[in-house]
């Protein structure tokens, strides 16, 4: 079972991606890079479309609890950003309300009725009034990543050598408090980067964080928790390159550097790496793994010709899967 936006569709697939089937809500005729979509599992998706005469503070939410059969339509006082869901019911939305000189104004938004109506619990857009600092301005906030309905972190960016932009809230969203991770030796000089989708929960307990290291050379550091992310463990190896990140399960993860896909099964404590058959070089455009033998790649030309190949070995051997 599987969900994909294309530019102009939301489609579906339950036979591994060998046939597609529109589920594409009947009102929506662009989607692409306009769309922010979050997909809990095979019936409950959100499909997020922005109303841009009215942007960053409106929008319209498309809710499916049977897999895309049918929809329910509801108004957002946001337009687009970081849409996430731990159950049917309780949402996030970290909206996006304008980036500038490094800085990037956000509001976060939480429901507790699967999105039908949304209350604003932060801003720090320093032209409101009820602005906060909890969560600096500064620094480009590229993810929010929740743990349960009070429990969620903020990663991104800061420009600045030797910083880590990592906040959490224990409170909904309220207030936000700086997390310190130790960082790895020399990483004082490196810009370091919470990339979208490179933080992760796999369970209530067990989470990954990849830290992109950007300087002289580019490197992944890999932290691990196992206390729900009380406590965050840099585990011994740094992967060379970045790239995106899969995480399985407490143990298994896969990470993709540009050149190889990286393995490991013991919680990043050790690392193997699958050289592919195909170079898939500055085409690469996404990847999602359902285990650590059968995954997805999909890479995208020059011309925006997308491509969707598949694994059952690794990542070894690549074929093209042909809708």
């Amino acid at each position: 079972d599987g969900w994909c936006v294309t530019e102009t569709l939301i489609v579906r697939t339950n036979d591994g991606g060998i046939t597609w089937c529109s589920v594409t809500p009947p009102d929506v005729v662009e989607t692409g890079y306009t769309v922010e979509m979050f997909m809990l599992d095979r019936n409950y998706a959100w499909v997020q479309k922005p109303d841009f005469n009215n942007f960053p503070n409106n929008g319209l939410l498309y809710r499916t609890t049977d897999g895309g059969l049918t929809w329910t339509i509801s108004s957002t006082p946001f337009s687009s950003g970081d849409l996430n869901f731990t159950d049917v019911n309780n949402g996030w939305m970290l909206a996006d309300l304008g980036v500038g000189a490094g800085s990037n104004a956000v509001a976060v938004f939480r429901t507790t009725d699967g999105g039908a109506t949304w209350t604003q619990a932060y801003i720090n857009d320093p032209n409101n009034p009820e602005a906060g600092d909890s969560l600096p301005l500064g620094g480009i906030k590229s993810d929010l990543v929740p743990r349960n309905a009070q429990i969620a972190w903020v990663a991104g960016v800061i420009y600045s050598p030797g910083t880590v932009y990592l906040y959490r809230t224990d409170d909904g969203g309220l207030s936000w408090t700086p997390i310190i991770i130790n960082l790895p030796a020399g990483a004082e000089k490196f810009e370091l980067a919470i990339d979208k989708d490179q933080m992760e929960f796999v369970s209530a307990s067990d989470g990954f964080l990849g830290l992109r290291m950007a300087g002289d050379s580019m490197q992944t550091a890999v932290y691990v928790t196992s206390d729900g992310g009380n406590t965050w463990t840099l585990t011994p190896a740094l992967i060379p390159g970045a790239g995106e990140s899969d995480f399985l399960s407490a143990q298994e993860a896969i990470i993709y550097n540009g050149e190889q896909f990286y393995v490991t099964r013991d919680a990043a404590r050790t690392w193997s790496t699958v050289s592919p058959d195909i170079v898939f070089g500055d085409s690469f455009a996404t990847m999602d793994f359902f285990n650590l033998n059968t995954g997805w790649v999909v890479t995208v030309d020059p011309a925006n010709k997308r491509l969707l190949y598949r694994t059952n070995d690794g990542g070894a051997t690549w074929l093209p899967v042909i809708p």
